[in-house]
This record gives structure tokens, sequence and C-alpha cells, in this order.
């Protein structure tokens, strides 16, 4: 047999032993881990995750290999390159590393370079991670062709190191020789089909992901404005026939703790509005305060009113308002019809943006207690506006860059956790800037070039203690009430400095629009209060506006910090 035959047939067996790699791989991508896995956000416990699952690719493509001349031809390059590639040099160096020293243990006269080149290959593939994340490609850390290339880079850097340090070196010449070409062709083309596997998984949950959140958010346009009316027999229908007509199932009811409030659908002839709740089911859900669920298959569920009632399944969701069970919202199929878990899903997901809603409408009616109903305002309100806006810039982008969308749907998500979950009356600079950042991304896709962010920030100040929500709301009113009216481009200056022993803060834009508007509004006045309460009564607001040309409001608050 000669060199290239043997050399192939050691392709093949290489490539039918790593099979079993790209079953697990597969594996991987239903487990519920990678649902919740982004490149761009990885936590400490998620590196940890990857870096066992990793090692024990690595250590595994080690024992399947194949015996050649007192070495060993194995696959165990896959796992320490994409580490490196998917979670930089620190995860890939510590699988090369592992799967390095694991090596070692085996003995050999290649044990030492195969040791030290396995680490090196992690951290090639950290350094391609960093490359890219650096030229802002961050969409290509998951392409198999970046994946071919970095580990055929990292094979090859494998057999020049066993050449340099093995020992007899005509033994490893002859080594290189027979492994070669196997190894760096398996192990390449390995590496692709499973970043091909992930990326193929990762591209449809991301699609799904956004079809999802675009129908979430169409029903929050939706029904934002009839929620603001608060909870009662005709919003609740109202917003029922909004959940029906987006969701498409077979019928949906929303009930208080009590009654039927609203019902729309099939079987709304003899399920009545008003009536008492007569399903066990949405009882149950009431009684024990958590989701309930009868899919028509395994659990059925039984209409109590009428036998010739055509559903058979039902999802029943606890709407709470600030942690007060208030009712529910049921979502219905008919017998012949399956619950798709997507409805499911869907279903448990409006019901929490639909109790936000309710929650903002609470805090605009408890005007007896002006203050603490302000300070919420500020806290958990989504402005309508800027929702608005934000849907719709979202949706026109969907079709056409799902990845742009899906990212601005990230942001979206993560000004709004911030407006909801903020804990305390103060926060630091730097949390503040992150908050205002989040809420300009979305704006910037709005007004594309129309819009440019000039920032002059000391960065001494960040752990600088400021009321929370103070920099978003003037950001907001400066694009809201001035960017927002004018043709041209609207630049908005955002500075932060020390200034005779106190810290000045200044949101400028070149509007000059402030005269016109007149009195502050709700949000300004909010800011105003908070900074008196918070920094002193010295310090607040200054507004100076020259007509059409800018408008500058600063405030001045302790060196220190406030509180």
């Amino acid at each position: 047999m000669d060199l290239l035959t043997f050399s192939l047939h050691n392709v093949f067996a290489l490539l039918q032993q790593m099979s079993v790699f790209l079953v697990i791989a597969y594996l991987f991508t239903k487990s519920p881990f990678f649902r919740s896995f982004h490149i761009q956000t990885l936590h400490p416990r998620q590196l940890l995750l990857l870096y066992f699952i990793f090692s024990v690719f690595s250590i595994l493509g080690t024992y399947f290999g194949l015996q050649v001349s007192g070495a060993i031809a194995n696959t165990r390059a896959i796992g320490a390159v994409l580490a490196g590639i998917i979670g930089g040099p620190l995860l890939g160096g510590a699988v090369g590393l592992t799967a390095g020293l694991h090596r070692f243990s085996l003995g050999g006269f290649t044990a030492v370079s195969c040791g030290i080149s396995t680490t090196m290959e992690g951290l090639i593939g950290g350094l391609v991670h960093l490359y890219l994340l650096r030229r802002y490609q961050q969409h290509r850390l998951l392409s198999p062709t970046v994946a071919f290339l970095t580990t055929l880079v990292a094979e090859v850097t494998q057999m020049v190191i066993i050449l340099i340090l093995a020992k007899p070196f005509d033994q490893a010449v002859a080594l290189v020789r027979i492994i070669a070409l196997p190894m760096i062709l398996a192990n390449s083309c390995g590496a692709a089909i499973f970043v091909s596997i992930i990326r193929d998984q990762r591209k449809m949950y991301d699609e799904l992901s956004v079809t999802f959140s675009a129908k979430a958010l169409k029903m929050a346009e939706r029904t934002v404005a009839i929620l603001g009316r608060g909870l009662d027999n005709e919003t609740a229908q109202e917003v029922a026939s909004v959940i029906w007509e987006e969701t498409g199932v077979g019928a949906v009811a929303i009930t208080d703790r009590e009654k039927v409030l609203a019902f729309v659908g099939q079987g709304d002839d003899h399920h009545l509005i008003g009536t008492g709740i007569s399903s066990s089911q949405v009882k149950k859900a009431i009684r024990e305060d958590r989701i309930v669920y009868a899919d028509g298959g395994e659990k059925k569920w039984r209409c109590s009113l009428s036998e010739g009632c055509p559903l058979g399944s039902v999802l029943s969701v606890p709407l709470r308002v600030d942690n007060e069970l208030v009712g529910t919202i049921n979502l219905f199929e008919p017998k012949n019809k399956l619950f798709l878990v997507t409805n499911r899903t869907l279903g448990e997901g409006i019901t929490k943006l639909l109790s936000d809603q309710l929650l903002y409408s609470r805090y605009i009616e408890q005007k007896n207690l002006l203050t603490t109903a302000e300070l919420k305002l500020a806290r958990a309100q989504v402005s309508p506006h800027f929702l608005f806006n934000a849907l719709n810039t979202i949706i026109a982008i969907i079709r056409k860059d799902s990845d742009r969308a899906r990212d601005l749907l990230l942001h979206l998500s993560n000004f709004f956790r911030k407006n909801l979950k903020q804990t305390g009356d103060l926060a630091t600079l730097e949390e503040e800037l992150n908050h205002v950042q989040s809420y300009l991304v979305i704006e910037k896709a709005r007004f594309e070039d129309r819009l440019q962010l000039e920032m002059d920030i000391d960065p001494t100040l960040m752990s600088l203690r400021l009321p929370v929500f103070t920099l978003q709301p003037i950001v907001e009113n400066a694009i809201k009430h001035g960017i927002s009216a004018m043709l041209g481009q609207g630049v908005i200056r955002l500075a932060v400095v020390r200034q005779s022993g106190s810290v000045r803060i200044t949101v400028e834009d070149n509007a000059g629009n402030f005269i016109e508007r007149g009195l502050k509004g709700l949000g300004l006045n909010i800011v105003e209060k908070r900074i008196k309460n918070l920094c002193g009564k010295n310090h607040g607001l200054e507004i100076t506006c020259i007509p059409q040309e800018r408008t500058e409001i600063a405030i001045t608050v302790p060196e220190g910090g406030c509180g």
C-alpha cells in the first residue's frame, strides 16, 4: 500500500470515528443549554460548561485515535480549536492545555510535542475569536469556512511542532509524512461540519425567536393603549380579540379571580361573559397561582357547560399586577387540533407583557400617592411613543436583516429589563450610560444617519452615584421633542466633566426647540424632583435654549455623588 493510499485510508477511518462526535454535536443543539447559548454574551457558568464539553471532546478524540508508529493520529484538535473560536483564548487555552496534559500522560516519543501543540491549537482558535470581534465580524464565529481554515492552520502548526520537538528527528519526519494528510483533512472537515450543525440549529432558533418576538411585540403594540384604560369587561374583550387574531388559537378567555370578563372564538355561544368560572383548570391556576396546561392528549380538557363544546385543550396563565394575582388569560384549541408549543410560549409571554402594561395603568391611577407613583412610573412605564417606534422599526427590519432585528430585540429587552427590575434610588454613571446606550441603539436604527451621538465622558467618574433614570429621560426628551422634528442631521452631545469641585453633566441637541415646547414635561419634572431629593435642594436642571440652534440641559451634582 503506497503512502497516499494509506493516508486516504486513515482519513476515512478518522472521519468514521468522528461521526460519534457529530452525533453528540447534534444532541447538544437539542439541549436546553443550547437555546440560551449566545456567543456574544457567554456567562462564567456557560464558559465552565463549554470547557467541560470541549475538553471531553478532545480527550475522546485522543482515545478514538489510530495508533501509528508509536504515536496517535486523532481528532483531538476539533475540541480545542472550536473552544477557542467560540469562547476566546481563555477557553481555548484551557481546553487545549487539559487535552494536551492528557495526551502527555499517555506517553510516546511525541508526548511533549503533542501536549504543547494541542494547547497552541486552542490559543490559535482564541486568536481568531479576538480578530473577528475586533473587526465587528461576530457573525463569522460560527462560519464553517472559518472553522475549516483555522483548524487547518492549527494542524499544520502541530506538524511543525512535532518536527521541532519530537526526537529522534528521522522518526518524527516519518511520522508526519504518515499522519499529516489524514489529521489535517479529518480535523478541518470535522470542525467545519461540527460548526455547520451548530450554526444551522442556531439560525433556526433565531428565526423562530424573531418571528415569535415580532408577533408578541405586535400584540403589545395593539394592546398598550387599550390597557391604559385599566382592565374591565370592555377592555378585556378588546384584548382577547387581539390575542385571538394574532395567535390563531381556537378561543381566548380572560377572567378575573371569580368570573369571565371576555371570551372570543369557538364556544362563545355557551361561554358567556359575566358568568362564574366553571373550568377546573382555570380555578386551579388561580388557586395555586401557577400555569396550568391541558394539552388535549394525555391531559384532556372537558367543558363543564356543554357536551358539544368544540374545545379540547387549554393553557391557563395567571395574570399578575405588581405581584398581585388579578385573573387569568386562557388560550383554547379545538379537539381536532394540536396545541402548538409556539402558541404555549406565546401565551405565557404575552401574559407577562399585559401584566406590565396593567402595572403601568395602575401607577397612573395612583394619583393620591404622587411621589411614590412618579418613582414607580419612572421605573416601570413603557413610553408608548418609544415602544411604537421601536416596534415599527424592528418589524420593518425583520424581513431584510434578521440578524440585525434580533440584535435590536436584545437591546429592547435589555432596555425594558432595566426599566422594570432596577432596584434602589441610585445607580452608577456607568449603569446610566449602559441604559442610554440600549435606548440609542434602537433610536439610531429608526433615524439611521440622521442621528449622531458625541460623548465626552471623564472615565474616572464611571462610579459616580446618580439618581436612577437620570440620563435616559433627558436624552429621550432631546430626541422626541428635538431631533425628531428636524429635517437635517441631528446631533446629541453628552458630556460628564469635573468643574470647580462638582461634576457637571450636560445633554445638548442642535434642534433648539425647547422654547417652543414650553414647560418641562412629566419625565424632566421627575428627574429634577429626584435630583433635589437625593443630591440637595441646590441642585436640579439648568436649561439653556437658543431657538432653532441648540438646547442644553445641565445637571451639577456633588463630586462625591448623591445619596
